[in-house]
């Protein structure tokens, strides 16, 4: 046995608590050999590459030069592969950040957007150290799914000026009056830059659709570039309005800081903070159910914080994962943080090597990148499954929805969780109830007693007790832990489960996809009128399929008995025809 004062020797933490803090870089680089680093080498390179134009066109949009988003993309990039806690999460600019940043630098300058970065950074870290990772999944999945919605269609509201080359001074920041400007201006539409911005959105579309493995990004920049340089067409370009992109290693400096700025940026830090949040955990999540791994969500949240921290020192953006760039990433055959690491060093070798060539880069294929990358971010499939549950889930997504684009990102935010947080009371309130005990109350209850019941070996039973509502879905996330070791059916009891909501009902999807996918089978029970109606309502019986959602434990034990020999049979004709 380790004595305790040897256990404790990493600073007052034991070995196993010590090494949970450690970045997954670490456990990567134990067992990293040639073959592993070719992987991702090529999924680097390729990621490296998709993020180019990204970069650029998320700078642009956001009301800064185009290499400061490529300086974001190699710094933060960088940090965030190297220090967190995900095996293939790439990190950079992002378009949830676009609007948020454009009001910062309107309202504040650059300085004060560097200042709020780096407030933001440190309130990231002030989260991972503190173990606020597991925290921010408690966001209600109307609110998120509202924002998002909300955040995507402001985005593609940016873009329409330059993808119909529209001669318009100054766009609003305000969504109302941006539209109302953008149509004054139609009349100065330019037909070769509409033709470049179509071009570049049809590539993209035929790409994702037909040849998900080509990059459509690099196809549209290059094809646009080559239009532009070759035919010598008169549309803006990144030289023409910025001057081109420097070559060179990105310059140091220290922002300045201004103490009377604190008040005034901190609600916008506070904003970026919790929406690099939101946004790297999500995308870390994506990951793990791609390639089955589990992340560290604090260590994530230090790794973003610090990238945000040393973003603003070269001049760059808020940074944090980047969805569409890690699944490019894992697609490409990525492994370990290496493959991010190479991504960032890629785009720096295109910045020392390669950025004169940028001058012919077109804007208007940078807004036909950015309105594809804006549809696909907006999470639009999930408005139709949000619209299935109940009025407080819809009205909370709708309000997040409609401030979002009409009021302000913090405001919907704050606004939704207030609503949500008020409307879970009332369900819980609703659910409670006080019944007699009678003689046939007890009987009535007999059915859904397990003591009395033989529970086969094939099968494991779990229980949930009280309301599977949003800041309680983590909990269902320890059925999962154990998948290698559970038998090939899950009895789920909701007997005493008194209330659900829309992300608990999302949370019961992803635990029934998960067994699944692993060959497994989820059985429900004994769901009360609450919860039984709110899962109707959503379709959940479609999802699961309707025999496999039963009245009572015995019904589901009989139930799991005619699966285990359904399974049994179809194992013993593959086996027959092998």
């Amino acid at each position: 046995m380790i004595p305790a004062a040897r256990e404790r020797s990493f600073g007052g933490l034991n070995r196993e608590a010590f090494q949970a803090r450690l970045p997954r870089l670490v456990e990567s680089l134990r067992h990293y050999d040639a073959r592993t680093f070719l992987r991702d080498l090529v999924a680097g390179v390729t990621v490296g590459l998709v993020a180019l134009p990204l970069a650029m066109a998320f700078a642009i949009s956001s009301g800064v030069s185009p290499q400061a988003g490529i300086y974001t993309a190699v710094v933060a990039g960088f940090l965030i592969s190297a220090l967190g806690g995900s095996r293939v999460q790439i990190g950079g600019p992002t378009g949830a950040f676009v609007v948020v940043v454009f009001g910062i630098i309107a309202k504040h300058g650059l300085d004060g957007l560097f200042m709020c970065t780096l407030m933001a950074g440190a309130l990231l870290v002030v989260m991972g150290v503190t173990g606020m990772g597991a925290a921010v999944k408690y966001l209600p999945r109307s609110v998120v799914i509202g924002f998002t919605n909300g955040i995507a269609l402001l985005i593609a509201s940016t873009q329409i000026k330059d993808f119909f080359g529209l001669r318009i001074d100054r766009v609003s920041g305000v969504f109302m009056p941006r539209l109302l400007e953008i149509g004054r201006g139609l009349h100065t539409l330019s037909p070769q830059a509409t033709a470049l911005g179509v071009g570049a959105l049809v590539l993209l579309i035929v790409c994702q659709k037909f040849f998900r493995h080509v990059p459509g990004t690099i196809l549209a920049l290059v094809a646009g570039t080559l239009a532009v340089h070759l035919l010598r067409l008169p549309v803006e370009t990144i030289g023409s309005r910025f001057g081109g992109i420097p070559a060179g290693l990105p310059p140091f400096h220290v922002p300045p800081f201004r103490p009377e700025m604190i008040h005034p940026l901190l609600s916008p830090a506070l904003t970026v903070a919790m929406l690099g949040a939101i946004e790297s955990l999500m995308s870390a999540t994506v990951a793990d159910r791609m390639t089955g791994d589990r992340h560290n969500p604090n260590v994530e949240l230090v790794a973003q914080g610090l990238a945000n921290l040393f973003s603003p020192l070269v001049g760059g953006l808020p940074a944090t994962g980047a969805i569409a760039r890690t699944a490019t990433n894992i697609r490409s055959g990525a492994k370990t943080p290496i493959a991010g690491i190479v991504h960032a060093l890629t785009l720096l070798a295109i910045l020392i090597f390669a950025a004169p060539l940028a001058r012919d880069v077109p804007i208007a294929v940078l807004s036909g990148i950015l309105l594809v990358v804006a549809y696909n971010m907006g999470a639009w499939d999930e408005i139709r499954d949000l619209l299935k549950l109940s009025k407080t889930d819809i009205s909370v997504w709708l309000a997040t929805f409609a401030l979002t684009v009409f009021a302000d990102l913090t405001v919907a935010v704050e606004t939704g969780m207030i609503m949500a947080a008020l409307l879970t009371i009332r369900k819980v309130a609703v659910t409670t109830s006080v019944i007699e005990e009678t003689d046939e109350e007890v009987e009535a209850g007999r059915i859904h007693i397990l003591q009395d019941k033989e529970v086969p070996d094939y099968a494991v039973v779990y229980r949930i007790h009280g309301p599977l509502l949003f800041g309680s879905v983590d909990k269902l996330r320890s059925i999962a832990h154990g998948l290698g070791q559970l038998p090939p059916i899950v009895i789920l009891r909701l007997r005493n489960m008194t209330a659900i909501d829309g992300t608990g009902v999302g949370a019961l999807e992803d635990l029934a996809d998960e067994l699944h996918a692993s060959g497994r089978t989820l059985i429900l029970c004994g769901a009360r009128e609450q919860p039984a109606r709110l899962m109707t309502q959503a379709e959940f019986h479609d999802h699961i399929g309707h025999a496999n959602i039963c009245d009572d434990i015995e019904k589901a034990l009989e139930r799991a008995t005619v699966v285990y020999a359904e399974q049994a049979s179809r194992s013993s004709a593959a086996t027959d025809e092998a």
